[in-house]
């Protein structure tokens, strides 16, 4: 049973600015070193291993050993739900100078969120999914008809049979933090970034968790669902 009480310690956890930033620097699911994360979130080493230990005692991180280096992931996806629940009500924070602001829009155009497309491009592609009849949205998530499903398998090359058949939710309607629309997360939602990552249509940002259109990924972005990734919405 949940009660008021053991919300408080992880209410506690995310109270703080660095713990957060931290969180953030790991939402994209991969794992990093300390001193990346120390890096992301503008600390000392010394401080970003204590907020480390701290989230890892709360459960809302894991560590990785590798030999003799440790990496940190976030801690699944319920953590990268609160986040993005918890961005939803605060908004974006206003960027100050050119560096940040450009980081900032990096990461509303286009960011992994966990293992699925979130941001503009996220909430664009679900969109022209929904358009095509790829995709309906229910409650509280979206259902794929048969045609819809030979759509993303002819034209995408997405397994929506290997998507159902995860023991995870198929394809939830997820609220994007940043657009105030919904994107397709879940399995579904994890199939799509990972054929768009095959195709090579989509990279990570270096030392960021926004993700990068490439060349070949502003034609096929544009071919098969219509997105224009050049357009002033993603300016």
């Amino acid at each position: 049973m949940i009660t008021d009480g053991s919300i408080a310690p992880v209410a506690a956890l995310l109270a703080d600015p660095t713990r957060v930033g931290i969180l953030w620097a790991l939402v994209d699911g991969r794992p990093k070193p300390a001193g990346e994360l120390a890096r992301q979130a503008g600390v000392r080493a010394s401080t970003a291993s204590e907020h480390l230990a701290r989230l890892l005692a709360g459960g809302l991180v894991v560590v990785e050993r590798h030999g003799r280096h440790r990496y940190y992931r976030i801690g699944g996806e319920r953590v990268v739900a609160a986040l993005e629940a918890m961005g939803a009500l605060a908004g974006p924070a206003p960027s100050s100078g050119y560096r940040q602001s450009s980081a900032a829009r990096a990461v509303r155009h286009a960011r992994a969120c966990y293992d699925h497309l979130a941001g503009a491009l996220g909430v664009d592609v679900t969109r022209a999914l929904v358009e095509r009849g790829a995709l309906v949205l229910g409650n509280e998530q979206y259902e794929v008809p048969p045609e819809g499903a030979a759509l993303l398998a002819d034209r995408l090359g997405v397994d929506v049979g290997r998507a159902r058949a995860s023991r995870r939710q198929f394809a939830k309607a997820c609220l994007d933090w940043t657009e105030r629309s919904y994107h397709v997360a879940g399995a579904l939602g994890a199939e799509l970034l990972e054929r768009f990552r095959a195709l090579g249509w989509l990279e990570p940002a270096e030392g960021s968790r926004a993700l990068r259109v490439t060349p070949s990924g502003r034609r096929g972005f544009r071919d098969v669902l219509g997105i224009d990734v050049l357009s002033s919405r993603y300016g």
